[in-house]
């Protein structure tokens, strides 16, 4: 908790130092100091939502990757008659 208490007193420490200097403005600086991170932090809402649905589509796409494989392997070992223990090296 202390982590995140020192990263908001940061954020709005920039924001407000960014406005302040770019408008000589205390009001404009400490109203952009409040607005920012609380758009911001909407925003990450919403970009933790696409993220998750990406990772989530990942992971069935590698799972459907690893069943293929999986099938592939075990179709041929069942095919031939033979497993990767069999082998046998002729003198």
């Amino acid at each position: 908790m202390k982590k995140t208490f020192t990263f908001a007193v940061m954020h709005f420490s920039v924001a407000f130092t960014v406005a302040y200097l770019l408008t000589g403005s205390l009001i404009v600086g400490g109203a952009v100091a409040l607005v920012e991170p609380a758009i911001n932090t909407v925003a990450f809402y919403f970009h933790e939502m696409v993220w998750k649905k990406l990772e989530s589509k990942e992971e069935v796409t590698k799972g459907q990757a690893c069943e293929s494989s999986l099938q592939l392997s075990n179709g041929f070992s069942d095919n031939s008659g033979f497993s990767p223990n069999d082998v046998t090296f002729a003198s």
